[in-house]
């Protein structure tokens, strides 16, 4: 049987752009004629999408690389290469996405079919025949493609469900879940039984059912932390209903208003939103537990091995689940949209040096081939149109600093 992975690391790659074609028309006699190399195309971008048929984060625990398609290289005759395919990769309703080594928020993709950009294709290069102008009239040279954008992304897994089932380990969550829905959760009689959440849809009718959720056992300073509670509390956090079954057979002889009370006091430090929830509050055994326990016990009351009061408890949750849908907008997908970076930054990186990073600058030295003076001229006229010379001027270069960017590098010369 697959696990249930509720975390994950993801490694996304944007496609590389293809490369421009260095090309020329040959018409008769005439060897050279004008420039008709095509542009690269574009590299694919990566995509991550909700999809309501994916339970869990499994495909990515042995798997974590994804890689989208390149562009294809232009050719002569002005033919510009295709563009990279897109990937895209499904996810859980109700997946967060991180930068890994940040810890920000990237999106949080609630509702199926929500999208979002997780790593942009590299743009392709252009050809020879896109640098065709008055003054140069034969261009030697294309710009070579972008490289498409790599990060490291993580990936939590927030369970939708209608209700979630809170109590301590062993309260019977896991034998109601399997009763009142086909779940199969592992059932015996030891804490810590259920490891990880198991869904269920409850159908009282043709026109009644809610989706279940049985939460790993809370134990007393999950909301610290203690054993997995944030892993398991974080499960709880999109449920409409709440559902606290308490034990009134307790092994250990906790008291059913503790247990109550410590849970209450756990969801609160966890996160305080989830006391104004609706809940129902269940005691539970009452097959085992002894008279005088169900007689001290004024609430409601069930056994999921002999099934009293469970149909009276599934009208109740129904209820809850029907108004909290009612008075809940529909979910939205956060997405965080990070601008393309504009403009050119510069740092210092040795005695009398200078690295020049910036997507605009970076294209202007992407070339074929930097050695004609073709090549040169336009790279110069492109850096003075950016006001790069400005720019070391004003960063105290002076004649003969070494400028870097990308793979390209050249002396500096003051502007006269």
């Amino acid at each position: 049987m697959s696990a249930f992975v509720d975390e994950a690391q993801l490694n996304v790659r944007g496609g590389d752009g293809g490369a421009g074609c260095v090309s020329f028309r040959r018409e008769g006699p005439v060897a050279f004629g004008g420039p008709n190399g095509g542009d690269g195309g574009d590299g694919g971008s990566i995509w991550l999408e909700a999809d309501h048929n994916v339970a869990s984060l499994l495909a990515f625990r042995d798997h974590p690389h994804r890689r989208a398609g390149d562009g294809v290289h232009g050719m002569g005759k002005d033919l510009h290469g295709r563009r990279g395919e897109d990937l895209i990769v499904k996810v859980p309703e109700g997946t967060v996405v991180r930068d890994m080594y940040t810890g920000e928020v990237l999106a949080d993709l609630a509702g199926h079919g929500a999208r979002f950009q997780a790593a942009r294709g590299g743009q392709g290069g252009r050809g020879n025949a896109r640098f065709l102008s008055n003054r140069r009239r034969a261009p030697k040279f294309a710009e070579q493609g972008e490289h498409g954008k790599e990060r490291w992304l993580k990936l939590e897994l927030k369970l939708m469900a209608d209700v979630a089932l809170v109590g301590f380990p062993n309260a019977g969550k896991s034998t109601f879940i399997s009763v009142v829905s086909a779940a199969k959760p592992k059932i015996a009689n030891y804490p810590f039984t259920t490891l990880e959440p198991h869904l269920g849809v409850v159908r009282l009718d043709e026109s009644t059912e809610f989706v279940i959720a049985d939460i790993p056992g809370i134990i007393e300073g999950a909301s610290e932390g203690r054993g997995l509670g944030h892993q398991f509390l974080r499960h709880i956090e999109r449920a409409r209903v709440l559902c606290l079954l308490i034990d009134l057979a307790p092994m250990d002889g906790m008291d059913p208003h503790e247990q109550e009370k410590v849970l209450l006091h756990e969801l609160g430090q966890y996160r305080p939103d989830l006391l104004e929830r609706p809940r129902l509050v269940l005691g539970t055994k009452t097959d085992a537990a002894t008279p005088e326990a169900i007689s001290t016990w004024n609430g409601e009351a069930i056994s999921a091995v002999t099934g009293a009061g469970v149909r009276k408890a599934l009208g109740r949750l129904a209820v809850l689940v029907g108004e909290a849908r009612s008075a809940e907008p529909p979910r939205q997908s956060a997405i965080t949209i990070r601008p393309i970076p504009e403009g050119t930054t510069i740092d210092k990186v040795g005695e009398s040096e200078f690295r020049l990073s910036g997507r605009d600058v970076e294209r202007a030295v992407a070339l074929s081939d930097v050695t004609t003076p073709d090549a040169l001229n336009y790279i110069d006229e492109r850096l003075k149109n950016l006001g790069i010379p400005r720019l070391l001027a004003r960063a105290g270069a002076t004649d003969g600093c070494v400028v870097h960017i990308g793979t390209f590098s050249f002396d500096y010369v003051p502007e006269t």
